[in-house]
C-alpha cells in the first residue's frame, strides 16, 4: 500500500472557458470508461508559470488558442484534490497523491467551429457547453468538491 501522505501534489492549471451565453466548456475524457467530463486542465511544466500552462493546456485539449480568449480571473488560492485509493500509484507514474491547481476563468471570443478536440494531445472524445449548475454532477466524484469551489468563486464573473 502506498503512503499517500508522503507524496506531493502535482502542480497544475485549469481553465473554466465560458462562452458569451454564460455556459462553460466540458470535454468527455477519452481515457475513462466512466461517463467522465471535465474542464481543460493539466500539469505545469518546469519553468512554466500557471497562466502559460493554462493557455497551453487549453490549446492542446480544445484547439482554442490565446487569441480567442480573454482572461477574466485567476483563482484566489490553489485548489487541491486527492486521488482515490484505486488510482493511487497508477496515475502520473505513482509520483503524486493528487493535484494542486490554479484555475483561470477565460471568456471564449470565438465561434463553436474554432473548437477542435482532435488535437495532437487529444484527451476528449466529445465536448459541449454546460450550465454551471451541471458541472458538479458531470465530474468524477473525487473532483466534485474542487469543482464546486471553482464554480462558487467564478460564478459572479461568468
Amino acid at each position: 500500500m502506498i503512503d499517500a501522505s508522503a507524496l506531493p501534489y502535482r502542480p497544475c492549471a485549469g481553465v473554466m472557458l465560458a462562452n458569451r451565453h454564460g455556459r462553460v466548456f466540458v470535454g468527455q475524457r477519452l481515457d475513462s470508461a466512466e461517463d467522465a467530463w471535465q474542464m481543460p486542465q493539466g500539469g505545469i511544466d518546469p519553468g512554466e508559470d500557471a497562466e502559460d500552462a493554462a493557455i497551453r493546456e487549453l490549446s492542446e485539449e480544445t484547439g482554442v488558442h490565446a487569441g480567442l480568449v480573454d482572461i477574466i480571473a485567476r483563482s484566489k488560492t490553489e485548489h487541491f484534490y486527492d486521488l482515490p485509493d484505486h488510482l493511487m500509484g497508477k496515475m502520473w507514474g505513482g509520483k503524486y497523491r493528487g493535484q494542486r491547481q490554479s484555475w483561470f476563468l477565460m471568456r471564449f471570443m470565438g465561434e463553436d467551429s474554432d473548437v477542435d478536440i482532435a488535437t495532437r494531445h487529444q484527451e476528449f472524445r466529445a465536448w459541449r457547453w454546460a450550465d454551471l449548475d451541471e458541472l458538479e454532477r458531470l465530474i468524477v466524484p473525487f473532483k466534485r468538491q474542487l469543482y464546486r469551489a471553482v464554480v462558487d468563486e467564478f460564478r459572479p464573473l461568468v
